[in-house]
């Protein structure tokens, strides 16, 4: 099996996996250090000879999650300046006109890469498919917001920049630049609905899978100044590139880090204004430039809309925030209540609505459902009623098959259910997350369908319309059921 690929930048050599070549680390953009800090991403500088690409390249700096959500998400961390590169699994370089999928990783744009153990794309290969996963640039250096006229959303630009890579050298791995799919998880997600927004994104994909995560979180110009500004001052330091540059990155990652958490757990509107809610303080922002508008504003007056779409959440997101930590036992009436008016229900309402379902729930299990569908479900929804009339298809799923871990209590979690897409339960850190027997017939049926979906543009049940609202459920029961839990959407209505 062919090996080696020439690239536009030089040659590389991968290595046989199973059923699959793997190529890692490969250089999509120069590293963005020294004189590019916080510079737009350029082309990488091309090299002689042949290039090993058969272990994982550096990923961008970042933070470890906390204790114990570090136990459920591996975060594989590998020095280097070289952060911009992606990883390429094909069934056979010399293969023509592969359906080509990229993968956008999770983590509230602070975290991740695309180097987890969950993402490994042999499965994708073995039925057919190249699968590129890629790193981009996180929190301060990929998304805070100066007012020097630098690029805004470097991030985003680095997503670009990869899927243009992609565009000029997946013929070499067997895969067609035509036929490529974009998808992600969490912050992915929110990357995919920017890219299906953003001007000099059109033309690079022609599908888009968005799984737990929706176009309706950026923040404005003000608030990213403010984060911009608090941790200048939180440094010491001027608001300028220069002197952000000059600061050692594991005191930036640390700084990023303590507002983070002041956000979190101080949320005053007055300091934070939507983020108070939206709980990221570093995420794309909505400059005018890179990203003109709220994706979702875009995507409704018709931005992409000849791309097909898959959209769809767990059933118990928030889960993963509220129940490892204990915190889902702390929350009482009061706290619930207080929850509820922030995001703007009518509070009565929803207690009642969530309590029918599950009367013997908790104020902090309640909370969990709320959340989920305020942060998840309903802006899910949402997208895809904008895009129900579209010329491009939508379809909806919801993964609903809930982990034994924590007595139960986890539920169908966020990121559970990529191991389940990837087919990797297998892999490290799955266990934790979703106990030791998880259904293999299960994830077995998710992969095929986003094989399906990246292949044909068809994942196998129908396309989403309304009033009909079919969503195919993945769980315990794998059907289509038309409009899950209808009055707790409902009451959700006219929110955001």
């Amino acid at each position: 099996m062919q090996l080696e690929v020439v690239t536009k930048s030089g040659t590389i050599r991968g290595a046989a996996s199973g059923p699959a070549v793997a190529f890692k680390g490969i250089p999509y953009a120069a590293p963005p250090f020294g004189d590019l800090r916080f510079a737009a991403p350029v082309p990488v500088p091309s090299w002689d000879g042949v290039r090993d690409c058969t272990e994982y390249g550096p990923t961008a700096p970042k933070p470890l999650y906390p204790a114990p959500v570090d136990l459920l998400l591996p975060e594989p961390v590998v020095l280097g300046e070289d952060v911009l590169n992606l990883n390429v699994w094909t069934p056979d370089p010399s293969a023509d006109g592969l359906s080509v999928l990229v993968w956008i990783h999770g983590g509230a744009f602070v975290n991740g890469s695309g180097a987890v153990p969950q993402y490994d794309g042999t499965a994708f290969a073995r039925d057919g498919v190249v699968l590129v996963t890629i790193n981009y640039r996180l929190g301060v250096d990929g998304f805070l917001h100066f007012d020097d006229g630098g690029p805004a959303n470097r991030g985003l630009l680095d997503q670009v920049a990869a899927l243009e890579w992609v565009r000029d050298n997946i013929a070499a791995f067997g895969g067609d630049p035509d036929r490529v799919t974009i998808a992600g998880e969490s912050a992915g997600a929110m990357s995919v609905t920017s890219l299906l927004s953003m001007p000099r994104a059109a033309g690079l994909f022609s599908r888009a899978v968005a799984q737990s995560g929706a176009g309706h979180h950026a923040l404005s110009a003000g608030t990213a100044r403010r984060v911009a500004g608090y941790l200048a001052e939180r440094l010491g330091v001027p608001l300028t590139r220069e002197a952000l540059a000059a600061v050692p990155i594991p005191e930036l990652v640390a700084a990023q880090q303590a507002l983070s958490q002041e956000a979190a757990t101080a949320p005053d509107p007055a300091r934070w204004a939507e983020i108070t809610l939206n709980s990221m303080v570093f995420e794309p922002v909505i400059d005018g430039d890179v990203l003109p508008s709220l994706p979702i504003t875009a995507i409704t007056a018709g931005a992409d809309s000849e791309v097909d779409l898959l959209v769809g959440t767990n059933t118990d997101e928030h889960a993963l925030f509220l129940v490892p930590n204990g915190v889902v036992d702390l929350v009482n009436e009061d706290l619930l209540r207080m929850a509820l008016a922030g995001y703007g229900v009518p509070v009565d309402a929803v207690i009642d609505a969530y309590r029918a379902d599950t009367p013997s729930a908790t104020p902090g299990e309640l909370l969990i459902k709320a959340a989920t569908d305020w942060f998840f479900r309903v802006p899910a929804v949402r997208l895809a009623e904008a895009r129900a009339v579209a010329p491009g298809q939508t379809f909806m799923y919801e993964f609903s098959w809930p982990s034994p871990q924590f007595g139960g209590r986890l539920g169908a979690c966020h990121a559970l259910e990529l191991a389940f897409v990837f087919d990797t339960l297998a892999s490290e850190g799955v266990k934790p997350m979703a106990g030791p027997s998880a259904p293999q017939h299960l994830a077995d049926a998710m992969h095929a369908a986003w094989v399906a979906f990246v292949q044909t543009g068809d994942p196998g049940w129908p396309a989403y319309d309304v009033p009909k609202r079919p969503v195919q459920a993945f769980g315990d029961l794998t059907a289509v059921v038309p409009d899950p839990r209808p009055e707790q959407r409902a009451l959700w209505d006219g929110v955001r």
